[in-house]
């Protein structure tokens, strides 16, 4: 391959790259045409692309963009497809997972589709962390409901003492004086 077309294709797999964080490194060797299509065409109705490429161009240009990716890795052992798309980690793992899993679909990816690791903010992890990583929209959940539990529990601690104190007082206002006991005098009007 000359240099030139070896350099296009780089210039082609930095823009695609461009800014990506996240990703999981699968083989996808052995499936056929129709599995492949059905495998592209599920990950992409949940937002997530598949590609794959050449090792030694994306070795070099994921070392540009930031996704450290060791040379001695194991995702770099054989074909490589890379898997990303949405926002997270999280949701790219997840969507995969479910993909595979499918009771339609699980068959035909059965020792086809072998998941290599994952890529979380440019570093390697193993895959099954990356599935109980949280979603962007769990993340940020958490982070409000974190940020927010204090305030709650200030509220309730300010409520309840004074919540006891206004129901003692309406059980004493609405108590019915006992036999013998005399009932409280009215006071003088002025």
């Amino acid at each position: 391959m000359s240099k030139v077309i070896k350099q296009l294709q780089m210039d082609e797999i930095r823009k695609s790259f461009e800014g990506v964080r996240d990703l999981v490194v699968v083989s996808i060797t052995g499936l056929d045409c129709h599995a492949d299509h059905a495998l592209r065409a599920g990950l992409r109705k949940k937002d997530v692309r598949i590609q794959v490429l050449k090792n030694s161009l994306a070795r070099r240009v994921f070392g540009e963009v930031g996704l450290n990716i060791p040379d001695d890795s194991r995702f770099w052992i054989g074909p490589t497809a890379f898997v990303w798309g949405t926002s997270s980690i999280g949701e790219v793992s997840k969507a995969l997972d479910s993909e595979l899993r499918a009771p339609k679909t699980a068959a035909q990816y059965k020792d086809k589709v072998i998941i290599k690791g994952a890529v979380a903010d440019g570093r390697p992890l193993p895959f099954e962390q990356a599935l109980k990583m949280p979603t962007r929209t769990e993340a940020i959940a958490r982070v409000i409901s974190l940020a927010l539990a204090p305030a709650s529990r200030l509220v309730s601690q300010l409520r309840g003492p004074g919540s006891t104190l206004a129901s003692q007082i309406k059980t004493l206002s609405e108590k019915k004086p006992a036999e013998g006991e005399a009932t409280p005098a009215a006071a003088p009007t002025a």
